[in-house]
């Protein structure tokens, strides 16, 4: 290895461990902070140029984001989720069919709504249900983080690491979910099934107490407009429209507005997690400018050309060394080398995200839930999650394996 190269894979290394632990010890950096970092830096040392770098970004995957930020800014302040969890509680009877329904509801509307921003939307209702009813809600959360990452495998905008396959692989919106859709709906019921036997005590045969009120709709016109807006990007993605382009365009039938200022939605889009993305992107783009990317594929590609069941395992390993969505983009510019790209793309997707429900850590959205929970006086400890967690990631990456190898 060359000098530059040795420089490269020491800042690439010390970056992408930043951001798999989430910090650096005694510094106040946080995910985004750290890839900014780590890119500003191969671009100084000379691993890439600056116009290098812009190319690197992948702006189709920047513009979803965003896209589905504003969509999703937007029914939150209508007061669409709170609406979702005041019906819940009408419609739940039994902890086994609360349960089913924190699941059900978590799942889909992480397939449409993207994981992160469900569970932050959620945890804190499901934690004031749980208190109103007198439950545990330990189960309720690990049910709600993990059907999240589930539900999230069936389409291109469920997660990051989905949109980055999709986007990076060309297969349509309709054929991935028409692909991946199955193992999400079949793992949500394991992920019930796990979660019934395991806090058994918890999900005895018996009817639920009274909830106190759950606030419902708090802007009719918003909420209606924020639905319009979703099935128009719906419909486009349906119609073949590109993905990119469809949350976009939902996006700016929201931001033509006479009555919610533009200022409000932007203070609540996560703009940190585009400046991970950009920064992400350009840190692996310095691993193939640099001649590193290939040494890496060399070494992955016996391994990750087996079929679906080794390409899985080097995925689990990788998505938690160094998480999900920097496993992603070091894999993107093997996969098409591939004996079978079409397969592998969708292996990845799917070993990826269910990757995340291995430990606490696994996920950005399981750490999302615990702290959230840690801030209200619940503790969802690594070992608690592991009790549940840790099998449904086994049983639901079986399935997927089964499923995409047949």
């Amino acid at each position: 290895m060359t000098t530059m190269q040795l420089v490269t894979a020491a800042l690439s290394v010390l970056t992408l461990v930043g951001v798999a632990v989430g910090r650096y010890p005694a510094l106040k950096m946080n995910r985004a902070t750290i890839a900014l970092v780590g890119a500003t830096l191969l671009i100084a040392v000379g691993s890439l140029t600056l116009e290098q770098a812009y190319r690197a970004v992948d702006w189709n995957t920047i513009l979803l984001l965003f896209g589905m930020m504003v969509l999703n800014v937007n029914l939150r302040l209508a007061g669409f989720f709170q609406y979702v969890t005041a019906t819940v509680v009408v419609w739940a009877r039994t902890p086994r069919r609360l349960l089913a329904l924190i699941i059900g509801v978590s799942g889909l509307f992480s397939a449409v709504f993207l994981n992160d921003t469900i569970v932050l939307v959620f945890t804190p209702l499901v934690l004031d249900l749980t208190a109103s009813l007198r439950r545990n809600p330990l189960p309720y959360l690990v049910g709600l983080v993990t059907a999240a990452n589930i539900g999230s495998v069936a389409t291109i905008t469920g997660n990051p690491q989905n949109m980055l396959v999709g986007l990076s692989s060309g297969i349509g919106f309709v054929d991935f979910t028409l692909a991946l859709a199955p193992i999400a709906v079949v793992g949500l019921a394991v992920a019930w099934a796990v979660l019934v036997v395991v806090y058994r005590g918890e999900f005895r045969a018996e009817l639920l107490g009274a909830a106190g009120p759950i606030t419902g709709v708090s802007d009719r016109r918003l909420l209606r407009k924020s639905l319009v807006a979703t099935a128009v990007m719906i419909g486009g993605l349906l119609a073949g429209m590109p993905v990119p382009l469809a949350a976009a365009l939902a996006a700016a039938v929201l931001l033509v507005t006479r009555r919610t200022e533009p200022e409000r939605v932007f203070q609540e889009i996560d703009w940190s997690l585009l400046v991970f993305f950009c920064g992400l992107f350009v840190v692996t783009g310095a691993i193939e400018v640099s001649g590193l990317g290939e040494r890496l594929f060399a070494w992955l590609r016996p391994l990750a050309d087996g079929g679906a069941l080794p390409l899985t395992g080097v995925s689990l390993v990788l998505s938690n060394l160094v998480s999900n969505v920097p496993a992603v983009m070091l894999f993107r510019p093997l996969v098409p080398t591939l004996a079978d790209p079409q397969t592998a793309w969708l292996t990845l997707a799917m070993a990826t995200t269910l990757a995340g429900n291995l430990t606490l850590l696994g996920s950005v959205a399981n750490l999302i839930v615990a702290e959230l929970a840690r801030k209200r006086g619940v503790n969802l400890s690594f070992t608690e999650y592991l009790k549940a967690g840790t099998l449904i990631a086994v049983l639901t990456l079986g399935l997927g394996v089964l499923w995409l190898s047949r």
